[in-house]
């Protein structure tokens, strides 16, 4: 991963990005590997930054639309992980 991108969901269901608890800086990603379109659920601090890195990785970016997450990405914790007392 580049500059900081981090995906939230690799190779997911195109409604998990109507998760209201991921944060909101959060996009789906709609990419071609080959034939196949894939999609991630990624997040960074620009935009810009996501898009070069898929478009340096896969080449073809088809789509980059904002997730519906409400979280603070500050506050928001990956699923998975602990959180500290």
């Amino acid at each position: 991963m580049g500059k900081g991108i981090r995906i939230i969901h690799e190779n997911c269901d195109p409604d998990q990005a109507t998760d209201t608890t991921l944060p909101y800086s959060a996009f789906l990603v709609e990419y071609e590997v080959g034939e196949e379109t894939r999609w991630d659920i990624t997040m960074a601090g620009k935009q810009s930054e996501i898009f070069d890195h898929y478009y340096d990785t896969y080449g073809i970016v088809k789509n980059l639309t904002q997730s519906k997450g409400k979280m603070n990405p500050k506050l928001w914790n990956p699923p998975g992980s602990s959180k500290k007392k």
